[in-house]
């Protein structure tokens, strides 16, 4: 099985083509691929197929390293954005891609960057049944309680403004993110970002708890949950969101439309061996 890894502020993804796949991937394959020690290791899979309607250049699925399915990912969209013009699946610079959270349009703007619309992102949703108009919420955690907003980024986002950089930086993630993600409030799980303003004309630093994963060094998805309740607080925009493994980009327009702009570049691609049984770990079974 040929697959290609692609890292984007050190969120990394393995990306195969659906037609290079000897059998469907299924949940224990995903987490087997993913595994660090004894298969490819990373964040997820990023699986391209046909799309099912015109005008799409191709269909794109998310896979968690857990083995659920993700409706989207920020980074992990911008790799497979710039593998696909790479790969030759299109020469255009602007075009359309099928997702579960729905279409998505992006517009390559050089060798390793590229601009995203990600759509309207939305304070309601099912994933926080419980939420009101603004999406604002308590969840406990910690032996503290966190006021929150929901954001529905075709994922959930639980956006958690703390007061500080240095409060920022002080909070264990792995401690307190569990009991978040996995809240009665979040049917769905949720995604999980704690932020602080760095500069009123729109920055802010964030620290990023995902949905089946943990703590990451980055997620495009997540900045824009961030970067919606930061400018729904008052905060300017276009908002520059510093995360661990660098920055990105996102726009916040007039209804909540979302651009996300940032990088993504390949690490190494290569062939999967089954001599080790990963493949039959899960694929087909």
């Amino acid at each position: 099985m040929r697959f290609e890894k692609w890292q984007a502020l050190g969120n990394d993804y393995v990306i195969v083509e659906a037609a290079e796949l000897p059998a469907p991937l299924t949940p224990s394959a995903v987490r087997a691929l993913c595994d660090r020690h004894t298969g490819i290791g990373a964040d997820g899979i990023l699986l391209l197929q046909p799309p099912d309607a015109d005008g799409f250049v191709a269909r794109l699925r998310i896979f968690n390293p857990d083995g659920s399915e993700a409706e989207l990912s920020g980074n992990g969209a911008r790799e497979a954005i710039m593998y696909l013009r790479r790969r030759g699946w299109t020469d255009r610079d602007a075009f359309a891609i099928e997702t579960v959270a729905g279409p998505i349009r992006p517009t390559i703007l050089s060798e390793t960057t590229c601009r995203v619309d990600m759509g309207r992102a939305r304070l309601q949703s099912r994933d926080f049944p419980a939420g009101g108009e603004g999406g604002t919420g308590e969840v406990e955690s910690g032996g503290r309680t966190w006021r929150f907003r929901h954001v529905s980024i075709g994922n959930p986002q639980c956006a958690i403004a703390v007061a500080s950089p240095e409060e920022l930086e002080a909070l264990d993630l792995a401690a307190i993110g569990p009991a978040i993600e996995h809240s009665p409030l979040f049917p769905n799980r949720t995604n999980v970002s704690w932020f602080a303003e760095l500069d009123p004309a729109g920055a802010i630093r964030a620290r990023i708890f995902e949905r089946g994963v943990g703590e990451t060094t980055a997620s495009g998805t997540g900045a824009c949950g961030a970067a919606v309740a930061h400018v729904l607080s008052g905060g300017a925009s276009p908002v520059t969101v510093t995360l661990d493994g660098g920055e990105l980009e996102v726009e916040v327009a007039d209804g909540l439309h979302i651009q996300l702009t940032g990088w993504a570049v390949p690490v190494y691609a290569g062939e999967l061996s089954d001599a080790d049984g990963v493949l039959a770990q899960g694929l087909g079974q």
